[in-house]
C-alpha cells in the first residue's frame, strides 16, 4: 500500500519542493531537460530531502529507460539483469540508491559499464561521497549536493495533503508545528500527519502529535544546521580545546542515533588532531566506543562523554596529517626511483640495526632521487620533542 509520501512524491522537475540551487530557470537540471541531456551524477544529502525523488523526475522528463536498484537490497543477480537491459536500450539509467553501500563485485561490474558509455548512473547517498563512494566511480560522476528544505519548504509541501486527504481540517499552527518537527526531512513530515490522521483522526491537534512526538528530528535544527555541520562543529570544538562545545555536540549526535558516523569521527579526531601529542589517547577512544556499543541505550553516553572531555583537554598535534601530507605531495611531484640495493629483499649489504649500539646505525633507506626529503617535523608538545630528542642522541653518538 502506498504511503502519503509516496503518494505526493513529485512526478517532474518542476514540482520539486526546494533546492533552487538546482531547481528553476536556467538552473542545472532544467537545462538539462532542455537540451534532452543526461550524464553520470551522484546526489549526495541527507534522508528526506528528495534524492529518490529528483533522480525519477529527472529520468520521466527525459523519456529515459530507467532502473531503481538499492545497493544494499538488491542482489549482484539484480544489478547483472539491468547490465543485459542496457544492451537494448541506447539511454538506460540506472539509479542506485545507498550507493556508497555497493560491494566490491558490484561496484567493479558498474564501473565497467559506466566507462562504455552503456550506462548511465545516478547514485544517491546520505553519505559524503568523498569518504564513502568508490573513488573510481566516484570520478567518472558530477556531484551536486542537495540542500536541506526550510521549514517554509516543508509548510508549503504539507498544505499538498489535501490532494490525498480531502477531508482533512488542521489548523495552519499544526502545519507549522510538523514542520518544525521534522528537521527539514519532508518524508518525515509526511509520516507523521499519515499516522496523526489515522491515529486521531481528521482534526488532530498539537496536543495530539505533542502525545507521541514532542522532540524535533535533530539530524537539522531550527537554526538549518545539518548533520555533517554537527560532525564538523564536533571536531572542531575537540581541536580548538573548547570542552563545553564538544560535550554539547556529543550529545546532539547520540540524540541523531547515527552512532556508527560518531565513532568513525572521534576516531579521525583522536589520530588527527590529538595524534602524537597524546598517543595513548587512541586506545582510550578505542575502548570508549567499545564500551559505549556493550553498555547501549541509554548509558552509552557515560564513556563517550569522559572521553570526550579528555579528547578536548588533551594537548594537540597535527604531524600525523602534515608528514603523511609532505610525502604524498612529493611522491606525486617527482619519481623517487628504485629501492636502494642495500634495503631490497635479498641484499647482503643491509645493515641489521640491532647489532649496534642503541640499535642505529647510519644507513640510507630513501631512495637516490628523494634521499634529503625530510617529511616529519617534531610538534610542540612534550611526547613528539622527547621523541625527537632522543632520536637525535641517538644519531649524534654516531
Amino acid at each position: 500500500m502506498e504511503t502519503l509520501a509516496e503518494k505526493l512524491r513529485p512526478k517532474t522537475i518542476k514540482e520539486v519542493i526546494g533546492q533552487k540551487h538546482l531547481v528553476g530557470e536556467n538552473k542545472i537540471f532544467n537545462n538539462l531537460i532542455k537540451n534532452n541531456k543526461i550524464f553520470n551524477i551522484i546526489l549526495h544529502g541527507k534522508s528526506g530531502i528528495g534524492k529518490t525523488t529528483i533522480a525519477l523526475a529527472l529520468v520521466k522528463d527525459l523519456k529515459c529507460h530507467y532502473r531503481l536498484l538499492n545497493a544494499t537490497i538488491n542482489s549482484k543477480k539484480d544489478f547483472e539483469i539491468v547490465f543485459e537491459e542496457s544492451k537494448m536500450y541506447d539511454d538506460l539509467v540506472l539509479i542506485v540508491d545507498e550507493i556508497h553501500r555497493m560491494n566490491k563485485d558490484k561496484q567493479d561490474l558498474l564501473l565497467s559499464y559506466i566507462e562504455s558509455g552503456k550506462i548511465t548512473l545516478i547514485g544517491l547517498t546520505s553519505s559524503n561521497p568523498y569518504h564513502s563512494v568508490n573513488p573510481a566511480i566516484r570520478s567518472r560522476c558530477q556531484l551536486l549536493e542537495l540542500k536541506e528544505l526550510s521549514e517554509d519548504d516543508i509548510y508549503n509541501a504539507l498544505k499538498r495533503v489535501k490532494e490525498v486527504y480531502s477531508d482533512i481540517k488542521i489548523k495552519d499552527d499544526v502545519y507549522r508545528f510538523i514542520a518544525h518537527l521534522s528537521g527539514g526531512d519532508l518524508r518525515y513530515a509526511y509520516n507523521l500527519i499519515e499516522f496523526c490522521y489515522n491515529s486521531f483522526g481528521k482534526t488532530f491537534k498539537i496536543e495530539d502529535i505533542q502525545t507521541i512526538n514532542n522532540k524535533a528530528n535533530y539530524f537539522s535544527d531550527k537554526n538549518e544546521d545539518g548533520y555533517y555541520d554537527l560532525i564538523s562543529a564536533f571536531q572542531k570544538s575537540i581541536r580548538g580545546s573548547d570542552v563545553n562545545a564538544a560535550v554539547h555536540y556529543l550529545v546532539r549526535l547520540i540524540d541523531t542515533g547515527e552512532l556508527d558516523i560518531l565513532y568513525r569521527r572521534m576516531l579521525v579526531i583522536a589520530y588527527e588532531d590529538i595524534g602524537l601529542a597524546n598517543p595513548s589517547l587512541q586506545t582510550k577512544v578505542l575502548t570508549a566506543i567499545s564500551s559505549a556499543e556493550r553498555l547501549g541505550i541509554p548509558e552509552l553516553y557515560k564513556p563517550l562523554t569522559q572521553v570526550v572531555i579528555e579528547m578536548a583537554l588533551s594537548p594537540k598535534s597535527n604531524t600525523v596529517e602534515q608528514t603523511y601530507t609532505a610525502a604524498i605531495n612529493d611522491l606525486n611531484k617527482n619519481n623517487p626511483g628504485r629501492v636502494p640495493e642495500h634495503i631490497r629483499t635479498t641484499s647482503p649489504n643491509y645493515k641489521y640495526p640491532h647489532n649496534y649500539k642503541n640499535h642505529y646505525v647510519k644507513q640510507q633507506y630513501l631512495p637516490d632521487n628523494i634521499k634529503e626529503s625530510v617529511y616529519y617535523r617534531p610538534g610542540d608538545n612534550k611526547y613528539e620533542q622527547e621523541l625527537y630528542m632522543y632520536n637525535q642522541k641517538i644519531r649524534d653518538e654516531k
